[in-house]
């Protein structure tokens, strides 16, 4: 074999393991470091990556399996990182709307409990197929299912108590909707049928 076949092409891989190491840590710098750190432990055990596998899949199962070592070796920082997560307010000026929605959106998202938040990013937001991701998390594609319809319903349900409250008056009566407003949250990434 010739050098440039043993190499690991990992570059245009990179963008997707930011995102997915954001939606595990929820930290931007805790990102960077399980990136890196994934990328190590891949050119550590590239003798061990064989021909004609998914290279995609093989570096989200190694930065997968090093986030979940690293948080029970350091469950201490993750419930202090998740506790300044959560009294961490968000400003926002008036008259932005939209962002305040997309705000909302991603709190309730990465408020998700572990298991279904890194579900529902690798199918939804990194696109994979329902195998692909139940590989790269090492369980049962069912397993997998059962944890996107979990995490579509808390969201869905999140949408529907901010429905409730938008539409709510100072009155207590109902108030109109906003012109062009979309009236309810699209949870993207496949469908709740149980065809994969």
């Amino acid at each position: 074999m010739t050098r440039d076949t043993n190499r690991l092409n990992v570059l245009g891989q990179l963008p997707a393991l930011r995102r997915y190491a954001r939606a595990l840590t929820r930290d931007a710098v805790s990102a960077e470091d399980l990136v890196h750190d994934t990328l190590v432990k891949a050119y550590e055990k590239k003798g061990a990556f064989r021909p004609g596998r998914n290279l995609r899949a093989w570096l989200f199962s190694i930065l997968h399996n090093h986030f979940i070592d690293g948080q029970r070796r350091t469950r201490a920082d993750t419930l202090r990182i998740a506790s300044a997560a959560e009294t961490t307010a968000t400003v926002i000026l008036p008259g932005q709307e939209h962002s305040v929605r997309l705000a909302q959106v991603r709190q309730a998202f990465m408020a998700l409990p572990d298991e279904q938040r890194m579900a529902l990013h690798l199918v939804a937001i990194e696109g994979m197929s329902y195998h692909e991701a139940a590989m790269t998390l090492g369980i049962p594609v069912g397993t997998l299912m059962s944890r996107l319809g979990r995490a579509r319903a808390t969201l869905r349900g999140f949408e529907e108590g901010e429905q409730a409250t938008d539409k709510t008056g100072p009155s207590g009566r109902i108030a109109p909707t906003a012109p062009g407003r979309s009236d309810h949250l699209r949870v993207v990434g496949g469908s709740d049928d149980t065809t994969p």
